[in-house]
């Protein structure tokens, strides 16, 4: 491994992590790793010397809609053999380890892993068999940890929740969704101009019922009404609605 570029970008110039099941004991979490990856877009595992032997039926039953992952996946005797081919890998670990390495949380993990991944090198990311962890073999060959920040009196991960942490921060790293975004339904937010008018509807009626009084403080109440005005954000669905709503109790003021 070598912490720099290569020459030769990732195949097919896929710059998505491998993850990597270390001697993994259930095909059960097998086939919920091979459904966490999926719900995240990543789609090469490897698997190192599976317990109950390869294919195993219950991996298949457990991913759920996500067999093809397992049908492409990369089954190796060894480690070593499954991270050959990459130039940067990550182990996950939950135990302290007399090992000089980075640690990194999984967020800045991903982070770093999309950074490779764009420059066009490898990144694998290794998950320990389920009773034991990685071991210092595994981990010793890793350029860096990945400590998933848990409650220390119980830090063990279960694989699959594991798988599905990482992928969600790779997915949330590589993608950048918006942290927040508003379903306008149709509409769209009310320009300036829409506001405007829709103040001034409202300054004038508000002015017939004389509201603003008395009349010495008229302007500040004016200046604090247009205020909160500029506070709401209205769509221009909502900007008729305010309007509609005036005219309707000036309507059933003048009826009365």
């Amino acid at each position: 491994m070598t912490d720099t570029a290569p020459e030769t970008p990732a195949v097919d110039g896929d710059p998505r992590p491998a993850f990597v099941l270390v001697r993994p004991q259930m095909g059960e979490n097998i086939g919920a790793a091979a459904r966490s990856m999926l719900n995240f877009g990543l789609e090469h595992m490897r698997v190192t010397a599976p317990r109950d032997g390869w294919p195993n039926e219950r991996a298949v039953a457990l991913a759920s809609g996500a067999g093809r992952i397992l049908d492409d996946a990369m089954i190796c005797d060894t480690t070593q053999a499954a991270i050959a081919d990459c130039n940067f890998v990550f182990a996950t670990t939950a135990r302290d380890r007399d090992l000089t390495k980075p640690v990194f949380t999984p967020e800045a993990a991903m982070a770093e892993a999309a950074r490779r991944g764009a420059a066009g090198q490898k990144v694998a990311v290794l998950f320990g068999p389920e009773r034991t962890g990685l071991e210092n073999d595994d981990i010793v060959i890793a350029n860096a940890i990945v400590s998933v920040p848990t409650n220390p009196d119980f830090p063990s991960l279960n694989l699959a929740q594991c798988v599905l942490l990482m992928g969600y921060e790779w997915r949330r790293t590589a993608e950048m969704p918006t942290a927040m975004e508003v379903e306008l339904a149709g509409t769209q937010w009310a320009s300036h101009a829409e506001m405007e008018a829709l103040i001034a509807h409202y300054e004038a009626r508000l002015d017939g019922a004389g509201f603003f009084w008395p009349e010495g403080k008229a302007a500040a109440m004016k200046l604090t009404l247009r205020n909160l005005w500029s506070r709401l954000p209205l769509t221009r669905a909502d900007v008729q609605v305010f309007h509609g709503m005036m005219r309707q109790m000036v309507r059933w003021k003048e009826r009365g």
